[in-house]
């Protein structure tokens, strides 16, 4: 039986593309956002209810990619990429990650960590949202929602952390 996930892949291609605006707003370049990827789960909350089943980002396992955002960063700049200022656009997420960082709300080093596991916890679900809103529009809400609702496994079933290569 196929799950709900593998119904949806192509429209998390499309997100994915369509979230990169907001990734580069944030204090993450697109390498770090999809290593936080890699440790969020979506699930849908309520399937089997039509007007409370929402999309939900699981963000437990976190805390055990932060630590490696750094590394990530300084490999980053260890190749010339200039750290956050790695992602494309002159106006993105390198302005504001400096400028968030200069002022002690984020960024790499010590403090700020718990910053940005809040930060990345609300990202995920800023993307589970829009993810849900792009179901929606086309039609295919309803489908996914009846599907998972007839997993018996819905609740423990990971959406697999498809990051397109854009984001990779």
């Amino acid at each position: 039986m196929t799950n709900w996930q593998d119904r949806i892949v192509g429209v998390r291609m499309q997100v994915d593309d369509e979230f990169e605006d907001r990734v580069e707003q944030s204090s993450f370049s697109r390498q770090q956002w999809g290593l936080v990827m890699t440790a969020v789960d979506f699930d849908i909350e309520d399937p089997e209810d039509e007007d409370a089943a929402r999309i939900v980002a699981d963000t437990s396992k976190l805390s055990s990619v932060m630590p490696e955002l750094d590394n990530v960063q300084q490999q980053m700049a260890s190749m010339g990429a200039g750290g956050s200022g790695s992602q494309s656009g002159s106006s993105g997420g390198g302005l504001f990650g400096k400028v968030k960082s200069a002022l002690g709300l984020g960024g790499s080093g010590g403090g700020g960590g718990d910053e940005r596991e809040d930060e990345a916890a609300q990202l995920a679900e800023e993307y589970a949202e829009l993810l849900q809103e792009r179901l929606e529009e086309s039609g295919r809400w309803d489908e996914v929602r009846r599907v998972a609702a007839e997993d018996p496994d819905y609740s423990r079933s990971p959406l697999c952390c498809i990051v397109s290569s854009s984001l990779s």
